[in-house]
């Protein structure tokens, strides 16, 4: 689809990170105000706590951030998705992109698109993660949309061609019997279709593995780049890197390997010397 109905779009992971392969870590925020754990904390507080991290991936060698409201759990249907969090994950993406040259993405959970679009349109990133972007799915938040049509819309109406969209193809975290009868396959194909720009493999939860199979099952049927969106570590890279056009990581480059810790310098650093081997 990507170069007939829609631009050209193989050069987008390029284009934003101007290397082969590129390596996106996480940045999971703190309790947002309005989350059931948030206990008052100030946004400088925030601010601080993420810049820490971002700090420590990009002395790594990290070639991207992805801001995440991680610590809001449980997490919303996007329809319920605060305004007050949107104001908060702005504050601290515009203070990251100031602290930062390195390409910035917004993810909202759950599914949250229309907010992450707005959030990047105000700090300057360069995407947005879609955990459905077609079709629908069970979740732990109930049953969860595709966000495409009315997504695509609003950010037509923010003029913001320069946001990309990055849309997991077999979302984690739920049951896909609603579209059983739809083969990965046809998924892969029902995500070009609605217009995302790269498609994202996954594990079946937050640091799980994403299989060989299923990950090559996308790639096979995408002319998208297809990134991995859970569970590489420094000791599964060069299998995967082999199949995949790059990576979102984040447990794996934290202490402990648990996405709830601190970034560690080290770990961020002997990852990204296994990558910087495969390129």
């Amino acid at each position: 689809m990507s170069g007939g109905v829609f631009p050209e779009k193989r050069f987008v992971l390029e284009n934003i990170f101007h290397v082969s392969k590129p390596i996106i870590g996480m940045v999971h925020l703190k309790p947002l105000p309005g989350a059931p754990h948030y206990k008052g904390e100030s946004i400088d507080e925030m601010i601080e706590f993420a810049l820490e991290d971002v700090r420590r991936l990009e002395e790594g060698g990290i070639d991207g951030l992805q801001i995440e409201n991680a610590w809001d759990l449980p997490f919303p249907k996007p329809e319920d998705f605060s305004f007050e969090t949107v104001a908060a994950m702005t504050a601290v993406g515009v203070e990251i992109a100031k602290a930062t040259k390195l390409p910035l993405g917004v993810n909202c959970l759950a599914n949250a698109v229309i907010p992450a679009i707005a959030i990047a349109k105000a700090c300057k990133a360069k995407w947005v993660r879609s955990n459905q972007w077609v079709n629908a799915y069970v979740a732990n938040e109930g049953i969860v949309e595709g966000a495409s049509a009315n997504a695509m819309r609003y950010k037509a109406n923010l003029y913001g061609d320069d946001i990309k969209i990055m849309a997991d193809v077999h979302v984690k975290h739920g049951s896909h019997s609603i579209v059983a009868d739809r083969s990965l396959a046809e998924q892969t194909r029902d995500n070009e279709f609605f217009d995302a720009d790269i498609l994202i493999a996954t594990g079946n939860r937050t640091g799980d593995e994403t299989s060989l199979d299923e990950l090559i099952g996308i790639k096979e049927n995408a002319s998208l780049p297809v990134i991995i969106g859970s569970g590489m570590t420094e000791q599964n890279a060069k299998k995967i890197l082999s199949i995949a056009d790059g990576a979102i990581v984040g447990s794996s480059l934290k202490e402990n390997g648990n996405w709830w810790e601190r970034v560690e310098v080290e770990r961020v650093k002997k990852f990204m010397d296994e990558v910087h081997s495969l390129r």
